[in-house]
């Protein structure tokens, strides 16, 4: 499967100067492995980092990306240069706020590359809609943290919720695959990493950032169907088949129309090998 349909469940970051962890991030279950050279490294080792990963092998077991310095910042230039020579799918863009920051990085990597612009200012959900639509956009990611502090606003009970409907519209009339999450920053924190995840797929994300291993095997489970919603796909599916040509029918005491039978043919295919979702808590 292409980036676009691939599960992105789970988005795991990995210092760009821990290069001994970059297999074991591959290893972990994520459906995508971060390689960050932005908020993981100090500026003093920025470009030691850079020069590094330039000559480092890195994992080809799963989709790799690379997180740049922002386009402000005097990291971004070698940053572009060192990520376009990579084995990587791609390039995740912090702080972006304009089309001009992602076609700063557009003109300067190959044609094959991914681009995924972090959205986390005011500046970035302002104009979301303006960066969604340009060139060579996979997806979005909200970055929370950052947006928190640019705004002054404190996550909390929805709090954010203008901002994350707003990538996810903007992210829909665009075309785009489905937005990615902020992380959760308490590592061993379960019930918290639960309920921002049923959070996020409520608001319809397709997954979240995720800063250590251990939250990666619950993010792969909370973001693919429960066992319920399968059947319940799968019944309704099944129920369709016998009424061809039929508009809307009524099954155990509810409507069935063509949005109900669209989403439920999208949760049957949504679905992931159980082996993709193994519990790697221990490691």
């Amino acid at each position: 499967m292409d980036a676009l349909t691939s599960p992105a469940r789970s988005w795991l970051f990995v210092p760009a100067n821990r290069p001994e962890r970059f297999a074991k991030a591959a290893a972990s279950g994520a459906d995508r492995v971060i390689i960050d050279l932005e908020d993981s490294v100090t500026p003093a080792d920025k470009a030691a980092a850079c020069a590094g990963l330039a000559r480092t092998e890195l994992p080809a077991s799963v989709p790799v990306y690379v997180r740049v310095n922002a386009a402000s910042t005097e990291w971004f230039d070698a940053n572009i240069e060192v990520a376009a020579h990579l084995d990587v799918t791609g390039v995740l863009l912090p702080k972006v706020e304009l089309p001009g920051d992602i076609k700063r990085a557009d003109a300067r990597l190959p044609a094959e590359f991914q681009i995924v612009p972090i959205v986390e200012t005011a500046g970035g959900v302002w104009n979301v809609l303006e960066v969604a639509h340009a060139p060579r956009v996979e997806r979005l990611v909200f970055g929370a943290l950052d947006f928190e502090l640019d705004t002054g606003m404190l996550e909390g009970d929805d709090t954010f919720a203008y901002a994350r409907s707003r990538i996810v519209l903007a992210s829909r009339i665009a075309g785009l695959a489905p937005p990615i999450d902020a992380v959760t920053i308490g590592i061993d924190d379960e019930a918290a990493l639960t309920r921002d995840a049923e959070r996020s797929r409520r608001f319809g994300f397709a997954g979240k950032l995720c800063i250590h291993p251990r939250q990666v095997a619950p993010l792969n489970r909370l973001f693919a169907p429960t066992a319920a919603e399968m059947a319940w796909a799968e019944s309704i599916l099944a129920e369709a088949d016998k009424r061809p040509g039929e508009g809307a029918f009524a099954l155990n005491g509810t409507m069935v129309d063509r949005p109900v039978i669209e989403r439920a043919r999208r949760i049957v295919a949504s679905k992931v090998i159980p082996s993709e979702a193994r519990d790697l808590t221990s490691r």
